[in-house]
């Protein structure tokens, strides 16, 4: 019942700029902790970023660079990319911990965005 569609990927050119946007939809009463993964071709799934009441944790590579917040009224969480690099090319998937009005606590994943950059 509940899905999260993942938008705004795209291809850039290196030092440019993408916000990745994750909304949930369903029978929704809250949207808790939110993580942005990322994978590339023949690499492992990496986390990104991450956001919870305690505020936000972030990789070492995108430290600086990636902003992640979130809009609870839209049931949104965005993840703000600057600078990119063309390390940064990957498919990226929001997964988060949903409370439904049916069910309790879960967590479900996006179907990806795909990030390129390069010249």
């Amino acid at each position: 019942q509940v899905q999260l569609l993942e938008s705004g990927g795209g291809s850039v050119q290196p030092g440019g700029s993408l916000r990745l946007s994750c909304e949930a939809s369903g029978r929704i009463r809250k949207v808790g902790p939110t993580t942005w993964y990322r994978q590339a071709p023949g690499k492992q799934r990496e986390m990104v970023a991450k956001i919870n009441t305690q505020g936000a944790i972030y990789a070492n590579s995108v430290k600086g660079r990636f902003t992640i917040s979130r809009d609870d009224a839209k049931n949104t969480v965005y993840l703000e990319m600057n600078g990119l690099k063309p390390e940064d090319t990957a498919v990226y998937n929001c997964n988060a911990n949903v409370l439904t009005e049916s069910e309790p606590w879960a967590t479900y994943w996006g179907r990806g965005t795909q990030v390129t950059v390069s010249s």
